[in-house]
């Protein structure tokens, strides 16, 4: 971790600093932003939406506060890095209230478990379920901190450039059972099915099917334990607004309603950017935070692309589509936490609908998302602030979300009525919903998927678009669509990498 003394000084940087020109600002391309702007470049931020976040955005509606998207903090250091870049401390304008339970898991017949990183609290639990799996859950939590230790810790911020660098980690993965599944690997230590559900279901936090995602991903498991689930007060926007004042304060500038049109490529390197109103930005450096198949298929010019070309990514597999609903209600649901994951009467059969199939299922698993149970102010007096995420199929599944939007919402108003909020439905205030279609729309998201490429095997590490472009030299990339993926950590992590591959700054003096 870093320290103050490790941040350069204002004195240090040259006096006409090379400018690097960041396309989109989600969580990635703000902290791209700020590790270049610590590193002496001038940085520019073009958002083509109206605010900054990217799927991080907020809602805010009828007085009541809604995050868009990302609800849960997991390894806050790599946030807690960025400030001290930047010669500050994040608790003096972002406060993580740690959370406790996790999660709490409600199956169909009304079980509950509450997933927490407290060891003795987990034993119990896991012992209310099935007693006989205690010693197997106490071995898979050593196998994920094993995983985490190799996956997480010391390769997540290492740049995979070269397949000599994948034939490194192989020895590593092969032991780790990187070529297995998650759910395989859970299954070989822990017997009972719900207890199977409960500790393989993490990969879909980041876009991934536990039947096909990497055991890599086991590492989710310690990570949570190691460092805590967390909720930012005042919701994830804070940390939004947080880094974009980072940037400023750094002599960068984050402009919105500024939609890139097109990456400028000279000499196989990228020059700068064109916008869609015509202007030019000339760059020494670009790094996109867009979604990386949409960089690829749209931004850059087609004679330069040679790895990553439409054929390609035809033929690629990419994570699921969400369907999330944003409500406010009238009264307050003080039984509900503050995340809930409703679980469906089938797990193996609709990850199977939503990954393989692409059908829209009538039965779902659902997360709750209750923020106000840690933040009242996110609603007005009284009142309480949901929102409710249902994994769907991404558009290749075809479905016609203008249509299916309505009744898709309503039948979840019903299962959550007649599950855990009884009165809902007379309660509610203020509603808004967002489907892979508004995905494809807002985020320019390839297929509506609401992580960008599945996190498999093979698209993983040195398959998946790299960080340093393979095709335009000076062009890098971040955010979920690259290595190392998807989720906060990882995206983090994507800009943490920019640190090895992009230049100094003294290059361009």
């Amino acid at each position: 971790m870093l320290t103050l003394s490790d941040v350069p000084t204002s004195s240090s940087r040259p006096a006409k600093r090379p400018h690097a020109v960041v396309i989109g600002s989600g969580f990635g391309g703000l902290a791209a932003a700020i590790r270049l702007g610590a590193r002496g470049y001038r940085v520019t931020v073009l958002e083509r939406l109206e605010q900054p976040g990217g799927r991080a955005r907020v809602h805010r509606q009828d007085g009541f506060t809604f995050d868009a998207g990302p609800t849960i903090v997991t390894a806050p250091f790599l946030f807690e890095e960025l400030w001290t870049l930047c010669g500050r401390r994040m608790e003096d304008d972002v406060v993580l209230a740690p959370m406790l339970p996790f999660y709490r898991i409600r199956f169909e017949d009304g079980a509950t478990f509450d997933y927490s990183g407290d060891l003795d609290a987990m034993r119990e639990e896991v012992a209310r379920f099935s007693p006989g799996d205690v010693a197997g859950y106490e071995r898979f939590m050593e196998r994920s901190r094993a995983i985490c230790e190799v996956g997480f810790e010391r390769l997540g911020h290492v740049p995979f450039t070269s397949v000599a660098d994948m034939l490194r980690i192989m020895p590593d993965l092969v032991r780790l059972g990187g070529h297995r599944s998650v759910y395989d690997v859970v299954a070989s230590y822990i017997r009972d099915e719900r207890l199977r559900t409960i500790f393989s279901f993490h990969p879909l936090l980041i876009g991934g099917s536990p039947f096909r995602a990497s055991a890599i991903y086991c590492l989710i498991a310690h990570l949570e334990r190691r460092w805590g689930v967390h909720f930012a007060l005042g919701g994830t926007g804070r940390l939004v607004d947080g880094l974009a004042g980072l940037i400023r304060g750094q002599g960068g500038s984050l402009r919105c309603g500024a939609e890139v049109s097109r990456i400028l490529v000279e000499n196989g390197a990228a020059t700068g950017v064109a916008l869609a109103s015509g202007e030019r930005i000339a760059a020494d450096i670009v790094v996109s935070n867009a979604d990386s198949a949409f960089t690829h298929r749209t931004l850059l010019p087609d004679g330069v692309r040679r790895r990553w070309t439409d054929r390609r990514l035809d033929r690629s597999h990419s994570s699921m589509g969400l369907f999330v609903w944003y409500f406010g209600t009238n009264r307050t649901f003080p039984d509900i936490a503050h995340h809930t994951i409703l679980m469906g009467p089938r797990y193996r059969g609709l990850i199977d609908d939503i990954f393989r199939r692409k059908v829209l299922s009538k039965d779902f698993s659902l997360y709750l998302h209750r923020p106000t149970a840690t933040d009242p102010l996110l609603a007005p007096p009284g009142c309480d602030a949901f929102y409710v995420l249902s994994p769907v199929p991404n558009l290749a599944g075809g479905q016609d979300w203008t249509a299916e939007a309505e009744p898709y919402r309503r039948a979840i108003e019903r299962h959550l009525e007649a599950t855990v909020m009884p009165g809902l439905s007379e309660s509610i205030v203020t509603s808004k919903v967002t489907h892979p279609g508004d995905f494809a729309a807002d985020f320019l998201s390839f297929r509506g998927s609401g992580f960008g490429l599945e996190p498999v095997l093979t698209q993983s590490a040195w398959f998946r678009p790299h960080n340093a472009s393979e095709d335009v030299a000076r062009l890098y990339l971040v955010g979920a669509g690259t290595h190392p993926g998807a989720g906060l950590p990882g995206v983090l992590s994507s800009a943490r990498i920019l640190d090895t591959v992009v230049p100094d700054a003294r290059v361009f003096a």
